[in-house]
């Protein structure tokens, strides 16, 4: 049996090309005891891949060179040789970019099977799987919304922005999504129910953003959920009340590599803000509860999500590239089956 798998080439020094990328069919060898084998049905692509394609210091290994990307997956067992798993059990497992993939399923939590009766399959890798609990972490464990509040989430329709907004309206919070376009806020306010959505590109500058925020939020800004960090993040602060809540994300607005500076860093002083980054693999001891949550909003349809789905393998890289540069709508997937 072939497998086709992306590996990292080279690792890019500014932006990301599809020239650090290598497409390669490999032959896989015997089903070895205690693994099994997964056909891959979707990828995901996050924006954290970026910072693993660097080998500059950070909080995981960098991805080795010449292996095979990593990634979230998710697909069905087609081979075992372990006596939890059977072939056309549905699973989750960091896979990686490619078809096929062996798991060593002796290694806690390496793979995981889910029910599909009520969740799509392809929902474990957004709403219901990493991103979602993302944003449960951040939103739920450091910024710690209370009702009347007012909570801040920029990329407000991607993945993991979307879901923070629908859990602070649920916990009586006023909801102010930041979006790329008049599509995207529509959507924000419309489908998932923000009280106010920022077009950053209609409103473009820092001057711009303050004012379209002291308009979306006259009582001032209580919990910011950071995912894009540079002059949005800037503004944002500008408009934080004392003993404001930072759950530091990402900073997807550095995909290129270079620093983000935080213009004004005495407004962490002079609000009393809390500014803590976090990485929700390090906390996996909440992972069943925000999961059972979570799950049991998106089969109820409390919690909706939308996906962006490129087809095949292939199409990885750009579709990589595109979730860089802003151009995915929701959840960023790859359909391999």
């Amino acid at each position: 049996m072939m497998n086709h798998r992306i590996v990292l080439a080279s690792r890019p020094e500014a932006e990301v090309g599809p020239e650090h990328f290598r497409l390669e069919e490999v032959a896989l060898a015997p089903l070895a005891p205690g693994r099994v084998r997964v056909r891959h049905h979707f990828l995901s692509l996050d924006p954290y891949m970026r910072g693993r394609m660097s080998d500059a210091k950070s909080y995981a290994a960098p991805q080795p060179l010449g292996e095979v990307m990593i990634g979230g997956t998710v697909g069905e067992v087609v081979e075992s040789r372990h006596d939890r798993f059977k072939p056309g059990d549905a699973v989750v497992g960091m896979g990686g970019w490619q078809e096929i993939a062996d798991f060593d399923a002796g290694v806690p939590g390496a793979l995981t099977k889910v029910d599909t009766s009520h969740v799509p399959l392809s929902a474990y890798l957004g709403a219901v799987g990493m991103p979602g609990v993302t944003a449960w972490y951040g939103l739920g464990r450091i910024i710690e919304p209370k009702a009347g509040e007012t909570i801040v989430v920029d990329a407000a329709s991607g993945a993991v922005g979307g879901v923070v907004g629908q859990l602070a309206r649920a916990r009586g919070c006023r909801v102010v999504g930041i979006a790329g376009g008049a599509d995207k806020c529509a959507y924000v306010t419309g489908e998932l129910g923000f009280d106010a959505c920022i077009d950053y590109k209609a409103q473009a500058g820092y001057k711009a953003l303050t004012a379209a925020l002291d308009a979306a939020a006259p009582q001032g800004v209580d919990g910011l959920f950071e995912n894009v960090g540079g002059v949005i993040m800037d503004a944002v602060m500008s408009r934080m009340n004392a003993f404001g809540r930072i759950a530091l994300c990402g900073m997807i607005a550095g995909y290129d590599g270079s620093p983000l500076p935080i213009t004004n860093p005495r407004l962490v002083l002079t609000q009393r803000l809390k500014l803590q980054g976090f990485i929700v693999s390090e906390h996996l001891e909440v992972w069943p509860q925000a999961l059972a949550e979570l799950g049991a909003a998106v089969a109820t349809g409390r919690l909706k999500y939308r996906e962006t789905v490129a087809q095949g393998l292939a199409a990885a890289p750009e579709a990589f590239i595109g979730l860089l540069k802003g151009r995915n709508f929701g959840k960023q997937l790859v359909q391999l089956a």
